[in-house]
């Protein structure tokens, strides 16, 4: 069985930020704002006892002059675990906000669906600039600078990039299938708007799930909006269940006392 603590390691590893500092009890990570993940404070070992509540206060002003050294918000990936109770107390008394919930869904080897053999999944050990434009288009946000910077996050772990194409011979979905301590996490879900709800998903998905199983894997993660039903009935179709879930808490906007 995955623990909740490895897994929240194998996160880590799988869209590793630009810039990181561990302090022993939080991991403070910076990629200049690309991804909320990637710049975010991942709260490793929770303080769950409020005689402790001095010392998360001491450490959540660290953490904030360290996010405002870099021109960031103050961001927490916070885990619906009850060691987070403490945590959420302090953020809510800061009035920091609720934002992305996302469900956390887990698989084994057992049953994987077969790959389709009537297309050609394009497999690779680096994404090509044509899987960059199609998860770019569905999931970026910013321009060549971020884009850059979103790939050397890409970069930071082993991975395998997978590429549909339709009939024509145009890109219609991709997907990145993370690898970690024996582990593999599916990431970079994007299928073009044109191309939906025609399989392409469902074929990157099969394929990059038993390219995983031939290299030995033990299992697979995702994680996917709570708000994309969609996606997670895909999912689940595969074989995923839902193992936790996590929210983004962000640190309210101090606004200049001006009137300008």
């Amino acid at each position: 069985m995955l623990e909740q603590a490895h897994l929240e390691t194998l996160m880590d590893k799988a869209w590793p930020a630009v810039e990181r500092e561990d302090t022993g009890e939080w991991v403070l990570r910076a990629s200049e704002g690309v991804t909320q993940r990637a710049n975010s404070v991942w709260p490793r070992t929770i303080i769950d006892s409020a005689d402790d509540a001095p010392d998360l206060a001491a450490s959540l002003r660290s953490a904030s002059e360290w996010y405002r050294q870099r021109r960031l918000p103050l961001i927490f990936q916070v885990f619906d675990d009850p060691r987070s109770a403490a945590l959420n107390t302090m953020l809510d008394t800061q009035r920091f906000t609720r934002q992305s919930e996302t469900r956390i869904m887990v698989r084994g080897l057992e049953g994987l669906p077969a790959p389709a053999s009537s297309r050609n999944v394009e497999l690779s050990d680096e994404p090509s600039e044509e899987w960059l434009s199609v998860w770019w288009s569905v999931d970026g946000r910013g321009g060549a600078a971020e884009l850059a910077v979103a790939r050397r996050i890409l970069l930071g772990c082993p991975a395998l990039y997978a590429l549909v194409r339709d009939d024509d011979g145009v890109p219609a979905a991709v997907g990145r299938l993370a690898v970690a301590d024996g582990w593999g996490g599916i990431y970079g879900m994007a299928t073009t708007a044109t191309h939906r709800r025609r399989g392409y998903g469902s074929l990157v998905l099969a394929a990059l799930l038993d390219s995983g199983a031939e290299r030995g894997l033990q299992g697979f993660w995702l994680l996917v909006t709570a708000a994309n039903q969609v996606a997670q009935s895909l999912y689940a179709q595969a074989g995923f269940t839902n193992y936790g879930s996590y929210l983004y808490r962000q640190a309210p906007i101090r606004r200049a006392l001006s009137g300008c």
